[in-house]
């Protein structure tokens, strides 16, 4: 029996960041707290979120790490109960949007943080956290109408946190707030929405609307994301990235896959700072192509999405795309070793995203699959 749930609240269009005060007029917050990254505040774009805001807001946490952490996040949590402020606007990427919500669990949830996460099934004690609204400035992680969040806590473990509470009250998708995005980072972005759109799809969960925006969001992925990279001024390309990076995390409420369980494994390598999105476009292809013939209906709607010919080899449609992207051809290209694998076999298995896999991966499979993308 499935059960369908459906998400939350978007204002989408160029020019929408101007809505800000009404949103967040409409979700009872009168001292927000900002959180984003220190590229924002240095590229002008928490300028823009701050004139938008017309009185400046309860405060601001600018230190957002490329990889959210959890002593990260109590700092931003300290500087939250400081201010007394009465909700949060996330302006980023994946980064700023999950530190965000990790400091909407810390100052709603009794400690240790750990607690909540997933491998403690930590869901079951998340309830409401302050109102969020989420400020995208790039199109890939879908952060903003997801359920997710994904924080390196302080023993070294990248743990995910998942529960309703956690999709943001509102979004705000202003595709300005993209333009000019550097291509290599355009191209990372939007291979992390493509990935989101095609593991939705191929999950087993039961939930047809979120598997019909998945094949949406790919095929606008296919159709925009190289206009995206060649121009960052693309105004139609930026709008259709956008949407689909918004579209893979409402199909994702079905699922995802083990891309997402090893790129999850490989992200904790704190020496390497590896960029998720990059990860999941390099292991794309490999996962696809241990699938194979265990889903054919799903291929071949895909591979229609996509603009493949019914036969066509989708694991090295998806390759090509990553070549002509310029995105890098293995994971030894981003500098993962055989010696990296070992430590994060078990994370791979244990991963929610692990249990909704097309097929049951085991360590064995992972085995695998470390190998074929290394």
């Amino acid at each position: 029996m499935a059960q369908m749930n459906y998400l939350t609240q978007c204002t989408f269009d160029f020019g929408a960041l101007a809505q800000t005060p009404r949103v967040l007029k409409g979700l009872g917050v009168a001292r927000p707290f900002v959180v984003t990254d220190p590229g924002l505040k240095a590229n002008g774009l928490l300028d823009r979120l701050l004139a938008a805001l017309g009185e400046a807001p309860a405060g601001v946490y600018a230190d957002t790490p490329a990889n959210p952490t959890e002593s990260a996040s109590a700092a931003a949590a300290a500087q939250y109960r400081d201010t007394r402020a009465d909700g949060i606007v996330a302006l980023g990427g994946g980064s700023s949007m999950d530190l965000a919500k990790a400091v909407g669990l810390m100052v709603s949830h009794e400690g240790p943080f750990e607690r909540l996460g997933a491998t403690q099934r930590g869901m079951r004690f998340i309830t409401k956290i302050p109102p969020l609204l989420a400020v995208p400035t790039t199109a890939g992680t879908g952060s903003e109408v997801s359920p997710g969040a994904v924080v390196i806590l302080d023993n070294g473990r990248k743990e995910t946190f998942v529960s309703p509470y956690l999709v943001p009250a509102a979004a705000i998708c202003d595709p300005d707030l993209t333009l000019g995005l550097p291509p290599l980072l355009t191209a990372a972005t939007g291979m992390d929405a493509m990935t989101h759109c095609i593991e939705a799809v191929l999950t087993p969960v039961v939930h047809p609307p979120a598997e019909a925006i998945g094949l949406d969001g790919a095929e606008r992925a296919m159709t925009w994301l190289e206009r995206a990279v060649k121009d960052g001024g693309d105004r139609d390309a930026r709008w259709h990235m956008m949407m689909a990076s918004f579209e893979g995390a409402l199909a994702f409420a079905k699922g995802l896959g083990a891309v997402h369980g090893l790129s999850h494994a490989l992200g904790r390598i704190q020496d390497l700072k590896l960029h998720h999105g990059t990860l999941n476009a390099v292991i794309l292809p490999h996962s696809l192509a241990m699938i194979g013939d265990a889903a054919p209906e799903k291929f071949a709607r895909l591979r229609r999405a996509l603009g493949l010919a019914p036969n066509g080899d989708l694991p090295q449609a998806i390759a090509d795309l990553n070549a002509r992207l310029k995105l890098p051809g293995s994971l030894s290209a981003m500098g993962v070793t055989e010696a990296h694998w070992p430590a994060a076999r078990d994370y791979a298995v244990s991963d929610l995203a692990t249990l909704s896999n097309a097929v049951p991966f085991d360590s064995e499979k992972y085995d695998a699959l470390f190998r074929r993308a290394l």
